[in-house]
């Protein structure tokens, strides 16, 4: 077929997406046909952020074929955030060349590419280039030519979490440049994924962006899209200013489907995926900071009496990935002084869950002269069946915990009744219950922030590392980061469920709550006064040495302890 042949009014992109949406059993919706009005404007770069679920793979599909319709000698390469995802997307649009009539003659032809990572259409004339190449973010890009490129959700939650892996990102698609043709075109459609997300950066590089949330902004949002808020939106508002809060594309999502997604999203996630609103990276509004815990390889046995903290360059633990905001760094400890000696208190702080989506989550702490160390940090699928509580009780014995904390909400002290069995069998210690009645993120914040702020939570290595793995290998998909302890550290807010998921994190603030009134206690006046007491008892030695005397410890523990650390 030529381009003689094809009907004209398929030379307006929104007339493809009618055909492709009716063929997969939709109609497009007017946000749908107004992003593929600007995705058919003249501009060279252009950036498309458009709420989560609003069609941009399809609408990438559909915009590849209509290019390659109306100019078959195109060589388009289509970057996703992942090779599967890449993968997916090439199926999808060979799919559609198959199964739509007025794109078949596009199939490629016996002696032409035709795989998932580059195809040729039927028309194009031989190339080294294929008609299509489709490869993940951090695939080979190197020697490709393009005519058109478009960037599909590049970023992602797993691609996204850490400072460095942003700034690989960013890296990448500055390389696109390299392999535009002269009068090449870009363009990146995505939903951010981070408040400190690649897609702010666009702007610096030439790109012209356009806004579609998923409920209308209000008067004091609307200047967060810097005059890119989609003009459909923009004009609905100011016709209809009672417009704000309501959905932008009800044929899509009605409100209860919007709401429905902010429970579970949570208001921050909600926020980047479906406002679009990037701009609470204001640092201000997280009072928890990566930057203030001190890691440390602790030992298993004894724990040093200080840790000393500073923001030294020298001290960043360059080798751990952090899952912050950028300026987040962790810090190993500027200074270790006293002696080693073993915990004053260990504890297991349990928050058990049901079967849902949220994990049942436990934290092992001990505290040593007004210092908290945290020695584990673990989540559990599965609530709180046997399995989970054996584990548990495990982790107690591992661990020589004096008590086991149980959070008493859920289950209204069930979970208790079934653990002390379990205990007795594996490991009898004591076991308590503890009531939170309090806003869950108020009383987070409140319990970690004067610890933290003043240094005295000290981080096993083995528990950033364990957590940042865990997320890494687990089978959550894009959202399995937010179930990372240092994730929801970093990113709570006072804002009532501004986390979808805070397990591990509430588990962290019920022991160091438990510790709390220990922390009046200084570690050097400790010190000191352990250094004293050992002196004492030198004295006292020499003296009934001197006199012929055994030598009277008394029953002091304090005093046997010191004598034994200085043996």
């Amino acid at each position: 077929m030529s381009a003689a042949e094809i009907d004209p009014r398929l030379k307006d992109f929104r007339n493809i997406v009618y055909l492709v949406w009716r063929h997969l059993g939709f109609d497009p919706t007017p946000i749908q046909y107004e992003i593929a009005d600007w995705l058919q404007s003249d501009n060279q770069r252009i950036f498309i952020s458009g709420y989560r679920g609003v069609g941009k793979s399809i609408l990438t599909s559909a915009y590849v074929l209509h290019q390659l319709l109306w100019d078959p000698a195109l060589n388009i390469v289509v970057v996703s955030a992942s090779k599967p995802r890449a993968d997916n997307w090439a199926t999808f649009t060979l799919q559609l060349i198959k199964e739509m009539e007025i794109f078949r003659h596009l199939e490629p032809t016996d002696d032409q590419r035709n795989a998932k990572v580059s195809f040729d259409v039927g028309p194009a004339p031989a190339s080294h280039q294929p008609s299509v190449y489709s490869v993940g973010i951090t695939g080979q890009l190197t020697g490709m030519r393009s005519s058109l490129l478009v960037a599909d959700d590049c970023e992602s939650l797993n691609n996204s979490m850490t400072v460095l892996m942003r700034e690989r990102l960013l890296h990448r698609i500055g390389e696109f440049e390299a392999l535009m043709k002269p009068g090449g075109r870009q363009v990146i459609l995505g939903t951010p994924q981070s408040h400190e997300s690649i897609y702010n950066e666009l702007k610096e590089k030439g790109f012209k962006s356009r806004y579609w949330p998923a409920r209308y902004p209000s008067k004091g949002d609307i200047q967060h899209y810097q005059g890119c808020l989609s003009p459909q939106i923009t004009e609905a508002l100011a016709e209809d200013p009672e417009l704000v809060g309501k959905p932008t594309d009800p044929k899509r999502f009605t409100d209860l489907d919007l709401s429905d997604r902010l429970a579970s999203y949570g208001r921050q996630s909600f926020a980047l995926q479906y406002q679009l609103n990037t701009t609470l990276s204001d640092s201000d509004r997280w009072p928890l900071k990566l930057t203030d815990i001190i890691v440390h390889d602790l030992d298993q046995e004894v724990l040093p009496e200080r840790c000393l903290w500073a923001a030294d360059p020298d001290l960043v633990i360059k080798d751990l990935p952090c899952i912050g905001y950028t300026g987040d760094r962790y810090y190993r400890p500027f200074r270790i002084e006293g002696e080693h000696l073993e915990p004053e208190s260990t504890i297991l702080a349990f928050d058990p869950s049901g079967r849902g989506a949220d994990e049942s989550a436990v934290c092992v702490a001990s505290t040593l002269n007004g210092q908290i160390f945290i020695r584990d940090v673990t989540g559990y699928s599965g609530g709180y069946d046997d399995k989970t509580l054996r584990r548990i009780a495990r982790l107690a014995k591992k661990w020589k915990v004096n008590e086991l904390l149980i959070e008493s909400n859920f289950g209204d002290g069930a979970v208790t009744e079934l653990l002390k069995p379990i205990l007795r069998e594996i490991y009898p210690c004591a076991i308590s219950e503890t009531r939170s009645s309090s806003q869950k993120e108020l009383r987070i914040i409140d319990n970690l922030e004067p610890i933290m702020s003043s240094h005295r939570l000290i981080v096993d290595r083995r528990v950033i590392e364990n957590d940042y793995n865990s997320v890494q290998h687990s089978d959550r998909g894009e959202r399995a980061v937010q179930y990372s302890l240092a994730y929801q550290l970093s990113r709570i807010t006072r804002a009532k469920g501004s986390l979808s998921h805070d397990d591990r994190l509430d588990a962290l603030a019920l022991a160091c709550a438990h510790f709390k009134e220990l922390l009046a206690k200084d570690a050097a006046t400790a010190i000191q006064t352990r250094k004293d007491e050992i002196r004492d008892i030198e004295i006292e030695k020499f003296i009934a040495a001197a006199d012929g005397r055994s030598v009277g410890i008394g029953n002091n523990w304090m005093s046997q302890n010191a004598l034994t650390r200085n043996a």
